[in-house]
């Protein structure tokens, strides 16, 4: 038997995987909102926030979700930035009393998609935080507990694995890092602009150009849902063409349900909503070309009532 991922129901995830650190020291609070996009003091220990950490010219260097403790901060990005996060914070502590800890292999990490927190027997931090287009709850683990926790949780949620996971994440729209998430992407061009940035606080790395975004109105690209017209299969890296014009690229794809759907990256003057343009590998120019439309994001919608939500066992 299987079923779709709905609210109504709760559904876990174990993101276990991801890069995980500590943040302590008395200028932890000033050092922190000095690296990241929006304002760590709307962070609590019931609530984490997302931001973006950003390089001198306003791209990514890596994309986090921040809660607080009694005397520190817990940051959590993708598991592929274990070394180099860390690495990243640490260059910029220069005299401040702020001390970096990785918690890689210290704490486990699940995610439950429910109306209510979830109850976890032990020791366990529970934290609201949005990391799909609803909220949900982020519940933090001594490791030591990983299975027994998960054992407890998938008894009351059902679990979803990591492929149903990328379904979902991709009905969504929620950019991924190593994805649509790089070290060539502004924040602004992935969607993240309401999520992520606070416009009101102090100054931090790359606010210069997040800044001058937001007088011009105006990005080079914008991260896009890509439909094919013809329900062709797409894939990642395939390129979006104008004619004879490259004007962006696909950066993942899945099935969902009876639909091919794809997330992708579209220029300017290419982006809007119904606009129709090719697809086609790009290592082969000459191939046949996919006619595809670029559709809004989330494809889903309401996911409770969506039926082709990814099928779990």
């Amino acid at each position: 038997m299987t079923a779709p991922i709905e609210t109504a129901d709760g559904s876990v995830f174990d993101l276990s995987s991801r890069a995980k650190v500590r943040i302590t020291g008395g200028d932890r609070l000033r050092f922190v909102n000095g690296q990241i996009t929006n304002d760590v003091r709307k962070a609590s220990e019931a609530n984490a926030i997302e931001a973006c950490i950003l390089g001198t010219k306003g791209k990514l260097n890596a994309h986090v979700f921040i809660s607080t403790g009694p005397d520190c901060f817990f940051v959590d990005a993708d598991g592929s930035l274990r070394e180099g996060l860390p690495v990243r914070l640490d260059r910029y502590v220069i005299a401040d009393d702020v001390q970096i800890e990785s918690l890689d292999e210290k704490l486990s990490i699940f995610h439950v998609l429910a109306p209510t927190a979830p109850v976890v027997d032990g020791d366990s931090r529970v934290i609201s935080v949005r990391r799909f287009v609803e909220s949900g709850w982020d519940v933090w683990i001594d490791s030591r507990r990983h299975d027994f926790v998960l054992d407890e949780l998938s008894a009351r949620f059902r679990f979803v694995d990591e492929v149903a996971a990328e379904v979902f994440r991709i009905e969504q729209g929620i950019p991924r890092w190593g994805r649509e998430l790089t070290e060539d992407i502004i924040p602004i061009e992935a969607n993240l602009e309401s999520r992520t940035v606070d416009y009101e606080k102090g100054c931090y790395i790359g606010q210069e150009v997040i800044s001058r975004i937001k007088m011009s109105g105006q990005t080079n690209k914008r991260l896009c849902g890509v439909l094919p017209l013809n329900n062709a299969v797409l894939s990642a890296g395939m390129l979006l063409a104008a004619e004879d014009k490259n004007v962006g690229w696909i950066t993942s794809a899945t099935r969902s349900g009876s639909r091919e759907i794809a997330l992708g990256y579209a220029k300017r003057g290419f982006n809007s909503i119904g606009t129709k343009l090719d697809a086609l590998p790009s290592e082969n120019p000459d191939a046949v070309r996919v006619p595809i439309e670029i559709g809004p994001l989330p494809f889903s919608g309401n996911r409770s009532s969506f039926p082709s939500s990814p099928q779990v066992a």
